[in-house]
């Protein structure tokens, strides 16, 4: 017994030596994609594919076994966190316009995705996940992109975060009914029922949201910080279950639970906390992603990949497009759109691993895997050159601003701006650094330079 005990807890130090390993690796490529501008996603998923038993690449021998529950943590608090940064004034307050620019690009990616996916003849099911994989974006890269590009201030960025608010409305309403039309049920009444119970969850929830946010902030009333996290984390597993048990899914469950709390006047100080710890157990989800993969079953989905992102390209061009001319904006306003929201992340794997625990298809998830990483690396580099590819294709001139004012301080006001608005896009610590940039510039500013406070509508 005393030999066997020892033997497992050998095997617990080389686990941990061995995940300890890949998080470094996940540090060493993360900090070389961000000199070409990579996010995160798909390092992560690259140093789990790098790992995967099903390659034989990396020296040690690591299972995604060991860390699937954390990976579901990992999948409860990309959701909570989604759910907490909604923000329900402003989709409210220009429902009209939202629906419409939001609504349209869903339908055209969406439908667009949904005729592909029946086009390949994996099945019906399996054309309804193609669909939400190719037509919804990534809001957390996204959000991520339009901070570290600097174009919070610019006039197509409030459409893009509204493009953002309406599919995160919307990817509660698909994930429910994904769910319902993937558990198998065959009898109408059956059907119904399930999906009767996952809209009056997804109703109540958004009504307490609406409604009931200064009532649940009472639960918060603590100054201690250890019991303030270990509730609302237990809050987000608790729901998460629920959405599980009812048949919308966890992270259903996770969102639907972050939008209540996101309501409450305690929400900045949740997201204060609950940002790291999204960062941390998100790796572990998309890391467990790339686990999965196995290279050999990417030649049979190599083509039907490449076909997805040439549509996602157009398509994203397209309603790019639509919507600048929708809000009187520039055609260039319409690239940048469409570079940003091209890019896709976490929901795509979500509705893969979905797919994979119905049983559908297997080449759902190489394709999915394949597909968002390739996204999710051109993504961000059109992104970050869609000034640069706009003014090749409209053959205009990229000038400097006309106005005789400091940039860096104008787009750190932005942020500040956007950030006590209450829009939750960028986070504490990123607001905190740009207030000490104003105040060190403007401490700093000589008489000779123009009262910068004064323009408002340079903002």
């Amino acid at each position: 017994m005393i030999s066997a005990a020892a033997a497992e807890a050998s095997s617990l130090g080389t686990d941990l030596v061995v995940l300890g390993t890949l998080l470094v690796v996940a540090y060493i490529l993360g900090r070389l994609g961000k000199v070409i501008g990579l996010p995160a996603i798909p390092i992560y998923m690259i140093v789990g594919f790098l790992a995967s038993p099903n390659n034989g690449w990396f020296p040690l021998n690591f299972h995604s076994d060991y860390i699937e529950l954390i990976a579901v943590f990992g999948l409860i608090l990309l959701l909570f966190n989604l759910g907490l940064e909604f923000d329900q004034d402003e989709f409210f307050g220009n429902a009209g316009k939202l629906l419409i620019s939001g609504g349209s690009y869903l339908i055209l990616l969406m439908g667009a995705g949904l005729i592909f996916g029946f086009a390949l003849g994996w099945g019906t099911k399996e054309a309804l996940i193609i669909a939400g994989i190719i037509g919804t974006s990534s809001s957390a890269i996204v959000t991520k992109l339009l901070i570290e590009l600097r174009r919070l201030a610019n006039r197509e960025t409030p459409m893009i975060l509204g493009v953002t608010v309406v599919q995160d409305i919307f990817l509660a309403i698909y994930l429910a009914i994904v769910s319902v039309v993937l558990s198998g049920e065959n009898e109408p009444w059956l059907v119904a029922g399930k999906l009767a119970i996952a809209f009056t969850f997804l109703i109540v929830m958004f009504s307490i949201a609406r409604w009931g946010g200064a009532f649940v902030g009472r639960l918060f009333r603590t100054k201690d910080d250890e019991l303030f996290t270990i509730l609302f984390f237990g809050l987000a597993v608790l729901f998460g279950g629920l959405g599980e048990v009812l048949g919308v899914s966890d992270a259903i469950g996770a969102f639907l639970i972050g939008l209540v709390l996101g309501a409450t006047r305690y929400s900045t100080k949740i997201e204060h906390v609950a940002v790291p710890l999204r960062d941390v157990f998100g790796a572990f989800f998309f890391l467990n992603f790339g686990l999965g993969l196995d290279p050999t079953e990417f030649p049979q989905v190599i083509w039907p990949v490449i076909v997805a992102v040439v549509l996602t390209v157009v398509l994203n061009v397209v309603a790019g497009q639509f919507m600048s001319r929708l809000y009187g904006f520039s055609a260039q306003a319409g690239i940048n759109a469409a570079a940003i929201l091209m890019n896709r992340g976490e929901f795509a794997l979500i509705l893969a691993i979905l797919a994979l625990t119905a049983g559908l298809d297997p080449r759902l998830q190489p394709f999915a895997g394949l597909y968002v990483l390739v996204v999710s690396v051109m993504g961000p580099l059109l992104a970050s050159n869609s000034e640069r590819i706009g003014a090749a294709i409209l053959r205009t001139k990229r000038t400097a601003p006309a106005r005789p004012r400091d940039a860096m301080l104008a787009e750190e006001i932005a942020l500040v701006e956007a950030a006590t608005s209450g829009d939750g896009t960028p986070d504490s610590a990123t607001t905190a650094r740009a207030v000490d940039r104003i105040i060190e510039q403007a401490m700093n500013a000589t008489e000779n330079k123009p009262d910068l406070t004064k323009r408002d509508d340079d903002y």
